[in-house]
């Protein structure tokens, strides 16, 4: 009997599990590689492209002070230059991230002479609640996107991939 139970109980969690309301958010790309990201802030526009040719294009969000470059930890803005993909994060508080490579050698000047540290974690995310839509710019500095581009986004943008954040 316990063994009938066993294999009942198997079989249910096998056709469980084949219905599928459980698909993963870690996807596969299989398209052209994504060898440079540009971001607009003005105009709320994240390009991924292959050498010049366009192969998506992203509308996102800020942070809490969109405009102008970051200066210091804190300030609520966008860094603003010529950076790129250092690290994910799979766990990330915000479903998935990629990490942006500030600060460099420059923004740690630019905040030393300030008097003030330079900050870091900028990252491209997804949504901190897939349930909660967060209206305009509300992060510290990052550039976040829906839950489902950033899927997308995490599979095609790989570690090494400059990022240019423009004004």
């Amino acid at each position: 009997m316990k063994r009938r139970t066993f294999v009942l109980t198997s079989a249910m969690a096998t056709l469980l599990a084949a219905c599928g309301g459980n698909k993963s958010r870690f996807q596969t790309y299989n398209g052209p590689e994504v060898t440079y990201v540009i971001v607009n802030k003005g105009a709320r526009k994240m390009y991924l492209l292959n050498e010049s040719k366009v192969i998506k294009e992203y509308d996102f969000v800020l942070g809490f002070a969109p405009i102008g470059d970051k200066f210091f930890e804190g300030d609520g803005k966008t860094p603003e230059g010529t950076y790129y993909i250092d690290r994910r994060n799979p766990n990330s508080r915000f479903h998935l991230s990629l990490g942006i490579s500030y600060p460099n050698a420059q923004d740690r000047a630019e905040a030393k002479a300030l008097g003030k540290p330079p900050g870091g974690d900028i990252f491209i995310h997804g949504q901190e609640s897939p349930l909660k839509k967060n209206k305009g710019d509300w992060t510290w500095g990052c550039i976040s996107i829906s839950n489902k581009e950033m899927e997308s986004v995490y599979a095609m943008v790989k570690n090494g991939t400059p990022i240019q954040i423009n004004a």
